[in-house]
């Protein structure tokens, strides 16, 4: 299963960076080969959020949608992720996220699997450069958004 953290300073703060990281719906305007982004369902259960939603990743006509489960925990900074349906067999998501002065420091660690062995050996080999890829589109969106 192919895992990987990355950890950043972004100069916004911390409720803003999650905020952000909530929208998931506004995915498919800055994130790399995400065609879509629905939340089906949000509920506020006080110290947590809990969200149902979709992505659609890909290219236009090879594109798979995957359904998540989303916990934000708001007393812990901590946003959680893991698949409920779709293409993962398995998916685990953590964003930590700390405010430092006028930055925020996110340290975001996934750790999944295809269902498909043959999607997974290729992944495996692009795995790196497209996180690198998405870590910085999220990076350029706050910087958009919030300077």
């Amino acid at each position: 299963m192919p895992t990987a953290s990355i950890k950043k300073q972004i100069p916004c703060s911390k409720a803003n960076l999650i905020k952000m990281v909530l929208d998931i719906e506004k995915y498919p305007e800055f994130v790399p080969w995400c065609i879509n982004g629905k939340i089906y369902k949000k509920v506020d259960k006080g110290d947590n959020i809990e969200i149902i939603a979709d992505l659609t990743i890909g290219k236009k006509f090879l594109n798979q949608t995957y359904k998540s489960f989303v916990i934000y925990k708001k007393s812990k900074d901590l946003i959680l992720v893991t698949n409920i349906d779709g293409p993962l067999k398995h998916l685990e998501n953590k964003w930590y996220f700390k405010q430092s002065g006028k930055n925020s420091e996110v340290d975001f660690n996934i750790d999944f699997e295809l269902k498909s062995k043959i999607l997974n050996l290729f992944l495996i080999q692009s795995f790196d450069k497209g996180l690198k890829k998405i870590a910085e589109a999220f990076e350029k969106r706050a910087n958009d958004l919030f300077n």
